[in-house]
């Protein structure tokens, strides 16, 4: 810990003895990737929220008090938090906090994930904070989104001391790669295909877009499926996701089991992902002549 030598805010200066605040060091803020990870979750909360009316612009400013962050887990987990739906004061907003993030625990500690998060640092307004509930949110509920991978910031950690402020530089990481945070650790048949033979699955790189699994489940079962329902050309990273996600659909109708890939999984060339889908297909209709 060194003296403060980087820019502090006002409200830094009335920190309480021994009292600390986190903040994210302008460079890391410019980051490109750091952007699009806040872009990405702020578009995120804001389609799942849409019949809420509900349009978070700044991360920090609009999901500090819990408010929306209550309905957002009460849209995502499909359930209703006992908590007072407005709250003016900082000890009411920090008891419907409280109770959202201990929902938010409930889920989440069963599964072994770490709370990089507290209700002082989500109500401090700590947006690395605020990022690892989302991120952790995120991949829980599977959410429709690509998150780009090995985002990491730089964070100036402000604490007083004797009366002075001091500074230290931490590198927080917000996301890992895609299979890490979703929990896919375990080695199956297909790591092992890979193992030996990687360069020679380049032709399920077809089936990113989703045409040819709808086209595919609509000949397997023996049926048209409209044009509309799906997009032909796909051109972009959400069309390609409803493409994928339909064809999942097709697949639930036609009795198989809900795959465990993810639509982004697939969109985004991830191999075995789209190697586990096709095989489960294989199974199912290898009586097929």
């Amino acid at each position: 810990m060194s003296p403060a030598s980087v820019e502090i805010h006002p409200e830094d200066t009335q920190l309480e003895e021994n009292e600390e605040r986190a903040v994210i060091d302008p460079t890391s803020r410019e980051d490109p990737r750091f952007k699009e990870l806040v872009k990405v979750l702020i578009d995120w909360i804001n389609d799942v929220l849409v019949e809420e009316r509900i349009i978070v612009k700044q991360l920090e400013e609009d999901l500090y008090d819990g408010q929306v962050l209550q309905k957002l887990l009460e849209k995502l987990a499909d359930c209703k938090l006992n908590v007072a739906e407005v709250t003016q004061s900082e000890i009411g907003q920090k008891q419907k906090l409280q109770a959202v993030l201990e929902a938010v625990q409930d889920l989440l500690r069963p599964h072994g994930r770490v709370l990089q998060w507290t209700v002082d640092s989500i109500h401090g307004k700590s947006l690395v904070a605020i990022l690892h509930l989302l991120v952790a949110l995120a991949t829980h509920f599977r959410a429709p989104i690509h998150l780009p991978e090995h985002v990491s910031v730089q964070v100036v950690v402000v604490r007083k001391r004797e009366g002075m402020l001091h500074s230290s530089h931490v590198t927080e990481e917000l996301t890992t790669t895609t299979e890490m945070m979703m929990g896919r650790f375990e080695r199956d048949a297909f790591d092992t295909l890979f193992d030996h033979a990687p360069d020679k699955l380049s032709v399920v790189k077809q089936f990113a877009d989703g045409v040819y699994l709808v086209l595919l489940m609509g000949l397997l079962e023996d049926y048209f499926v409209p044009l509309h329902n799906f997009y032909l050309t796909p051109d972009s990273f959400p069309q390609k996701v409803h493409n994928v996600s339909f064809a999942f659909e097709l697949m639930l109708d036609g009795g198989l089991k809900k795959p465990k890939a993810r639509p982004e999984d697939v969109v985004n060339l991830d191999l075995k992902s789209t190697l586990r889908v096709l095989y489960n297909l294989f199974t199912k209709y290898k009586h097929l002549e």
